[in-house]
């Protein structure tokens, strides 16, 4: 009988790879297996169990790249952000310097990101606002959001006289209103087509920054800025004698 040889032992996927790599392809796993959960359980079946078992990982490894459950759940959220800024900037970068066309670029992206997939909307504007940790997040994010609409409409329509608060109130109200119409939309509390979502929101974020412009002009031209104001500084017609 012929002496048989035994099949050499197959190696291991991740032979050859550095550690760091390695470490990285799990930590990847985990913010997948996170985001996959999140976006379509929510975050109350979010847990470090199922984390791993979705991600196939020992849940030695999960300590490998986050503290605690909560610092998964906002890395999740931070990846999110930052898919969302990059698709925005790239579509920004290839529209014309129309206001309008912009503006609508700009909204369309953000709709299309959360309508192509979902579980972003989820992470994004609904499960953050149940757990302390994401809600923290998303407020700081919030913030961060005002403070830029505010910068863009200042380059738009003229920074306003230094202590004018009006351009900061109307970032405020796009961006907090703008989260709420999406969640509605997602919901199906909004039953609109996409385009016809997009081309609204474009015409009201426009007509409240030209609004916010004239209110901040006619402030600091001493003139009165509502209709309640007009009519308390006219005089008051005398009915007798």
């Amino acid at each position: 009988m012929l002496p048989t040889r035994e099949p050499p032992a197959s190696r291991p996927s991740w032979a050859g790879i550095p550690a760091e790599d390695r470490r990285a392809g799990r930590r990847a796993r985990l913010l997948d297996a996170a985001f996959d959960l999140l976006g379509t359980e929510g975050w109350a079946a979010t847990t470090v169990r199922a984390v791993c078992q979705r991600a196939r990982l020992n849940p030695r490894y999960f300590y490998e790249s986050f503290d605690d459950l909560d610092a998964l759940l906002v890395a999740v959220y931070d990846r999110t952000v930052e898919q969302l800024a990059a698709s925005v900037l790239q579509v920004l970068d290839a529209t014309g310097a129309d206001p309008r066309v912009q503006t609508r670029a700009g909204i369309d992206a953000i709709v299309r990101f959360v309508d192509e997939d979902r579980r972003r909307g989820r992470v994004l504007y609904v499960e953050g606002i149940g757990n302390e940790a994401l809600n923290r997040r998303r407020i700081q994010t919030g913030h961060a959001l005002v403070e830029l609409v505010e910068r863009d409409a200042a380059g738009r329509y003229g920074a306003p006289p230094s202590g004018e608060p009006i351009g900061r109130i109307g970032a405020a109200i796009l961006v907090g209103g703008f989260s709420e119409l999406l969640q509605a939309w997602l919901a199906g509390r909004i039953a609109v087509p996409r385009d016809q979502l997009v081309d609204d929101a474009t015409g009201l974020f426009l007509a409240l920054g030209e609004s916010a412009g004239k209110i901040a002009a006619t402030r600091a031209g001493g003139g009165p800025t509502t209709g309640r104001r007009a009519a308390a500084r006219r005089p008051t017609r005398r009915t007798g004698p």
